[in-house]
């Protein structure tokens, strides 16, 4: 690491912007498994400022669970919001990594919930994480999360 005049004293948390809080919620909750921590709503000054997004209002709903918090964001305005549909491949594209125990399980959830899988799990052959099986998924506004399932982990 570089010297800095600062450092980073821990990550917080990841923010996904949703096109329906609600519907997020039911997958982030009721499909992963993630527990409501809180609620907001921002608006006026508070809320351009910080994202210094001009006429912002900004439903929120704070996840938490497996040592993680997930905020969602839903934006009432300022009206001309755009909908991406960015692939991993690029440039801007973010995802979410979580270890799970036991990915054919975690995959069969997601699709009785009628969502699905972006990939197919593939097991790393080499690198640090050569044995684990991986594999990204899409939320329902196409946010991509990644599962691995360690080698010693697994149905």
């Amino acid at each position: 690491m570089s010297a800095t005049p600062f450092r980073i004293v821990a990550a917080d948390h990841t923010g996904i912007t949703a096109a329906n809080l609600e519907r997020s919620l039911a997958f982030w909750q009721g499909v992963l498994g993630f527990e409501l921590s809180h609620r907001a709503h921002h608006t006026g000054d508070l809320a351009s400022e910080v994202t210094g997004v001009l006429g912002a209002e900004i439903s929120i709903a704070v996840l938490k669970g497996y040592g993680h918090k997930i905020e969602l964001l839903e934006y009432h305005a300022p009206p001309e919001r755009k909908r991406i549909n960015a692939r991993p491949c690029d440039v801007g594209s973010v995802h979410v990594a979580f270890t799970v125990d036991n990915l054919d399980a975690v995959l069969n959830t997601i699709v009785a919930s009628g969502w699905r899988p972006a990939g197919k799990p593939q097991t790393l052959k080499t690198g640090p994480n050569a044995g684990r099986r991986v594999v990204y998924v899409r939320d329902p506004d196409g946010t991509t999360i990644e599962l691995m399932e360690s080698p010693s982990q697994g149905s």
